[in-house]
């Protein structure tokens, strides 16, 4: 009779992970039996973050129900290892919300921390070689696509509204205010005072008011009700589309309690061209809504969500608006949009 292994040790190095035996006890939760033989690196994208490719080959051959090919996501470098921390909550959603959730993601066959070093890993199975394509700010995102997103927002709001375990999670507990004590003023400053931040119209071309705006809304957002488990980032280059062509939600490091409008208000803002976004915010947030509703939630009413989406823009204008560590063409782009619709919605007047 074959026995599920105890789970193994969070590997270190890519090489301890890609061994056939870490792999075989670590995939044995949820393949119990499996005997993995043989591992093939492939590409490796190392950012923060390092995610590595591998292809496995398994005694009897590969569990049905396992993709032959799949992705490691782990904080490997020397680089990353000092923010490995952000990928707990990115374990823990994998863990204990994504298939309650019902919101399209990828398909997680491991996730672990270890308690001491913090380390930790997510496996995925792969989908591009499904068809998948993995989008950022230069795809061509349209209102349909957008509206489609915003349905997966709502299944995940849906699902985390109130919710009773979620109210106790501590892997959920509200963390927006932390991110303005490690970043702010100098790195808004300097995106702004550059060609990065020459899209930004000059109104809210301003790094008080927007670290100001966003201490703000952080604050109301931690006692916020009604209040759901967020995505947290939910900018164009967290999606990919399947091999349907529909959107999926991937990078869940941001995810947390907090009100709903915070990923609606940013992702209406910073997926859409500016015009494609002046001409159907309101349908799409309509659509929201209604998509809410439809998932068994008393849905805010429109004046209150109307003046909410502009908390969301605050949120996205402010993480950009301290963003270094990514090409500046995408961080232009993003802060263009972002920073035009808070213009258009004078998120820095009083409400």
């Amino acid at each position: 009779m074959s026995m599920t292994r105890p789970a193994p040790p969070v590997p270190r190095t890519l090489s301890d992970l890609m061994s056939p035996s870490w792999l075989g006890s670590a995939l044995s939760a949820r393949f119990p039996g499996i005997v993995v033989t043989d591992v093939t690196p492939g590409p490796v994208i190392s950012r923060v973050a390092t995610n590595a490719s591998f292809s496995i080959e398994c005694q009897g051959g590969v569990p049905e129900g396992l993709s032959p090919i799949l992705w490691a996501k782990g904080y490997f470098s020397e680089a990353g290892w000092p923010a490995r921390h952000a990928g707990f909550f990115e374990v823990s959603f994998y863990r204990h919300f994504a298939a309650r959730s019902g919101v399209r993601t990828l398909s997680s066959v491991y996730a672990d921390v270890d308690r001491e070093s913090e380390h930790n890993v997510v496996i995925t199975e792969d989908v591009v070689h499904r068809g998948a394509v993995f989008l950022d700010a230069a795809a061509d995102y349209t209102p349909d696509l957008a509206a489609e997103s915003l349905s997966q927002l709502a299944l995940l709001h849906a699902s985390g509204w109130g919710d009773e375990q979620a109210a106790t999670a501590n892997w959920l507990a509200p963390r927006l205010a932390s991110y303005a004590t490690r970043r702010g003023l100098p790195e808004i400053r300097s995106n702004f005072e550059s060609e990065i931040g020459a899209g930004v119209p000059a109104e809210v071309r301003d790094a008080d008011a927007l670290f100001a705006a966003y201490r703000n809304m952080a604050a109301r957002a931690e006692d916020a009700s009604p209040w759901t488990v967020v995505h947290g980032d939910t900018h164009v280059g967290n999606l990919y589309l399947d091999s349907d062509g529909h959107p999926a939600f991937v990078d869940w490091q941001l995810v947390q309690r907090g009100p709903w409008y915070l990923d609606v208000g940013y992702h209406i803002a910073s997926v859409l061209t500016v015009e494609d976004r002046r001409r159907t915010e309101k349908d799409l947030l309509r659509h929201y809504l209604d998509a809410l509703a439809a998932a068994g939630v008393d849905a805010p009413k429109w004046d209150e969500a109307w003046l909410g989406i502009r908390q969301g823009i605050v949120h996205g204008f402010f993480l950009w608006g301290i963003t270094l560590k990514v090409d500046p063409a995408i961080t232009s782009v993003l802060l263009h949009r972002l920073g035009t619709a808070a213009a258009d919605h004078e998120v820095f007047a009083p409400e």
